[in-house]
This record gives structure tokens, C-alpha cells and sequence, in this order.
């Protein structure tokens, strides 16, 4: 195996990316202004793209229009000489044309060769389908094979290069099954001898070149600096401006967004059929709830934590799947609304039992910060089920202390009698703690999760994160 200089390698990457590996005339290199949308690019790579699907056909022709050396990579013979020719491989408005004009000006070209691709580019896209199996697991066999022959590739190349998976995997397989693959067939150590990250694509069919260049977000999952440089340049004229995450964190913001839009489509489906059933246009309904933006199109309600409660969700989706059965429509999606809900509460049960100990100290009682308001509170629920498992709970809410006496308490004396006005006096004796809302500090918060085991549902601190004897509830 070649000896590799690891510094050697940091210091080509610049002269690698503008490098000329077709021996194509510099005008090849120059940026692109073909009034479809190219980026002018003052920094050209050499960029190799594996798979000529929608995601990699798309990503080859934008990046060449942009003025980059691009070699697409797919075992296919009917597409590698459909784009050889010009021609796009697949159906997708203005692709054939940006196809045509990458070829002709000598910044496109396809083959069926990983190592003649790698060694005349400096940085790899690896753009294969994922599909499912039968019992809908995710088939990663293509991405696994193409990492494998990558490194085969990177183990005889003398220079540093950049591997980059934008094909739709779950959190986990990069670190699990890719990054093992190309450093056993490389025999190098990714984020030292050669360059990983995934950079997670949001084109959708129909509307993907559009999507390439009105990117509202572009994430990069990160192993290493020089690949992420080199993503930046790719990127540049974008005009979003990159997220850097974790590669985890890359991965699961992909199956994150495509949930999310599916979940969206179904609520509105679901609306759509009780609205039918009672004689109104449910596009109306729904262009009305999307001029919301403050709450309804927002991140409000986005943030992961525990259950909903109060006066309103639990009653009024309750009461929709009532009137939907009414009018024989069936609701599996505000059924499992209420489910997921309920699960939450089991959730914080269930880390209570697997805990020693009988004493339970739970920091908030009403439904959510700065009210008294105990209707249908989840944290209510949860000292209830507590209580009829038999662990003792202590109560501390400061925003209950004016209330002790009043009409709901009193109708409440399970839990009335567990309130402590004292902080410190309600941890007593306690083997465990649960922070249901923000009622107390981020250093009390730190200091107590010294001792007691602390299970957080609010994350009163954005960067506290599970370790030790903290728990983050969804974090």
C-alpha cells in the first residue's frame, strides 16, 4: 500500500480541485452564464458524481453550468451514453438543455469507471438510490458497493480526496456501515488520510433544478474541515447559508423533512374528508390556517419535548374525531395524535421505574410555564400515575402558590397536599427528579444532576444534553 503523507495531502486539495484531469481546453473551467440559472463560480472543482438518477443527473448538470469539472459516474450504459450525448437520462424540465450545454462545452461527461472518476476529480458525490425491502428496511447495498469502490479508488491515488453521500440514509449508517467500508477498501482513516461527509439533498422531481438553486437550507454533516471547504465552494452563490452539523444530525434532518411533508399531506387529506362529509370546502379551511404564520406555518409547536395538555388541543381534537365518526369519516391521524400524546406520559413513567428509589421530587404541575392552569396538564397526569404506583411525589410550582386554597386544589387533595412552596424542601429525601417546566435555574438544573438522577422535559438549558446522571427527555 502507497506510504501516504497526510500533509502533503492537506496541501494539494487546493491545486487537486483546479486541476484539468480531462486535458479539456481552460475555457472548460470558466464560469457559466447561460441565463438558466448557472452560479458563476470563481473557484471550479473537479467533481465526480456516482449514480445518474434524479438526485445525481440534476446535481451534475447544475454543478457543470456552474463552471465545474464534472464527471458522473453510473453503471448504466443507457445513461452514461445518453449524457455523453447530451442528452438527459431522465425526464425533468430544463435538465435536457443544461445537459446539452455542460457536454458541449467540455464540463460534463459520464462513465462507467469509479477509479477513472476518482482519480480526476477532487472530491466524490455519492448520489445512489436507497430503496426499501419488502418489509420496508432500507436497502443500503448500492451506497455500501459504491463506497467500496471509492476506496479502492482512494487507495491508489497519492492525493487527498473528499467523499461526499447525499443519498437518503438513515441516522447512524454513515458511521455504521459507509465510513467502515471505504476505510477497510482504502485502507486509510477517514477525516485523516481522506475527506467524508453527508450533505443531505432537498430536490423534489419536477421542480429540482429550482430546488438546486432556491435552497432555503443547506446542511453539511461534518467529519472534516477540508472536505467542508470544499463544500462551501460548491455551494457558494447559494443563497442559503450552510448549516454544519454532525453527520447523525445531517442524516436524520433528511427523513425529518420528508415525514414532515408527508404528515402534512395527510392532515390535510384528513381535514379534506371531514370538511367533505360536513358540506365545507376544505381549501379554504386550509388557506386560512397557512396565513397564519406566527403559530400555524412557524416553528411554534415544533420543539421537541412532553405531552400537550391545557384547555384546548386534548378537548378539540377529541372533539374532531368524535364529529368525523359522526359523519363516518375515519381520523387515523387525530387518533394517533392522541396516542403519541399518551405515550409521551408512559415514556416518563417507564424512566421512573427503571430508576432505584420511591421518591419522586417533580418540578412543575400546570400545563406550561407562567400559568396555574392544571386542565388536562400532562404533568398532572404524570404525578397521578406516579402516585397510583405508589412512589411518593413532591411538588414544587411556583406558579401555583397563590392557588393552594381555591376551588380546583381543593378538588384536587392527592396533589394539593404534595405541593411544597420550597424549593429545597420538595427535593428532600428525593431519589430522583423530573423538571417539568422552567421553574427553576439552569445551575440548579446542573448542580442537582451532580447527585440525583434528572430527567428533563423541558430542556431548560439548549446546550444541557444526556451524560451522566442528566437525562434529556427527547435530546
Amino acid at each position: 500500500m502507497n506510504v501516504i503523507n497526510t500533509v502533503k495531502l492537506r496541501e494539494d486539495v487546493t491545486a487537486l480541485s483546479n486541476a484539468n484531469p480531462a486535458g479539456l481546453p481552460l475555457a472548460a473551467f470558466q464560469p457559466v452564464a447561460d441565463g438558466r440559472g448557472g452560479l458563476a463560480t470563481n473557484t471550479p472543482l473537479s467533481i465526480s458524481i456516482f449514480g445518474a438518477g434524479y438526485v445525481g443527473a440534476v446535481s451534475a448538470a447544475c454543478l457543470a453550468n456552474d463552471g465545474h469539472q464534472v464527471i458522473a459516474v453510473d453503471p448504466s450504459s443507457e445513461k452514461v451514453d445518453a449524457i455523453n450525448a447530451g442528452v438527459a437520462p431522465l425526464l425533468e424540465p430544463g435538465l435536457s438543455e443544461r445537459i446539452e450545454t455542460a457536454v458541449k462545452g467540455g464540463r460534463l461527461r459520464a462513465t462507467h469507471h469509479a477509479d477513472e472518476a476518482v482519480q480526476n476529480s477532487a472530491v466524490s458525490f455519492v448520489c445512489v438510490g436507497t430503496p426499501s425491502r419488502p418489509n420496508g428496511s432500507l436497502d443500503i447495498g448500492y451506497c455500501v458497493k459504491v463506497a467500496h469502490e471509492i476506496g479502492l479508488a482512494i487507495r491508489r491515488k497519492r492525493a487527498w480526496h473528499s467523499v461526499v453521500f447525499r443519498s437518503t440514509i438513515l441516522p447512524g449508517t454513515m458511521d455504521t456501515h459507509i465510513i467502515p467500508a471505504l476505510e477497510a477498501s482504502s485502507g486509510l482513516k477517514a477525516g485523516v488520510d481522506f475527506g467524508v461527509a453527508y450533505y443531505p439533498e432537498f430536490l423534489r422531481e419536477s421542480t429540482a433544478i429550482k430546488d438546486h438553486y432556491n435552497s432555503e437550507v443547506v446542511v453539511f454533516g461534518k467529519r472534516d474541515d477540508e472536505t467542508i471547504e470544499l463544500l462551501r465552494k460548491v455551494v457558494a452563490g447559494l443563497p442559503a447559508e450552510p448549516t454544519v452539523l454532525t453527520i447523525a444530525e445531517a442524516e436524520a434532518i433528511k427523513y425529518t423533512n420528508n415525514c414532515w411533508h408527508a404528515l402534512k399531506v395527510s392532515f390535510a387529506n384528513e381535514i379534506g374528508a371531514i370538511c367533505k362529509a360536513a358540506s365545507i370546502d376544505s381549501h379554504v379551511v386550509m388557506s386560512v390556517l397557512c396565513a397564519d404564520t406566527r403559530l400555524n406555518i412557524s416553528p411554534a409547536y415544533l420543539r421537541p419535548g412532553f405531552a400537550f395538555g391545557g384547555s384546548c388541543l386534548p378537548k378539540d381534537v377529541r372533539a374532531l374525531r368524535h364529529f368525523g365518526r359522526e359523519h363516518d369519516v375515519e381520523t387515523p391521524l387525530l387518533d394517533a395524535t392522541l396516542a403519541v400524546n399518551a405515550y409521551q406520559i408512559e415514556r416518563a413513567v417507564q424512566w421512573v421505574a427503571s430508576k432505584p428509589g420511591r421518591t419522586v421530587a417533580l418540578m412543575g404541575l400546570s400545563f406550561k410555564p407562567q400559568t396555574d392552569d392544571l386542565r388536562e396538564s400532562p404533568y398532572v397526569t404524570l404525578a397521578e400515575r406516579l402516585i397510583g404506583k405508589g412512589y411518593t411525589v413532591q411538588i414544587h410550582d411556583p406558579d401555583l402558590n397563590n392557588r393552594l386554597e381555591d376551588t380546583v386544589l381543593s378538588k384536587m387533595p392527592h396533589l394539593r397536599d404534595r405541593l411544597v412552596a420550597d424549593l429545597d424542601a420538595a427535593c428532600e429525601g428525593a431519589d430522583m427528579i423530573i423538571v417539568c417546566k422552567p421553574v427553576v435555574s439552569k445551575q440548579w438544573v446542573a448542580e442537582k444532576a451532580q447527585g440525583l438522577p434528572l430527567l428533563d422535559l423541558e430542556r431548560v438549558e439548549r446546550k444541557f444534553s444526556a451524560g451522566g446522571k442528566y437525562v434529556g427527555f427527547s435530546w
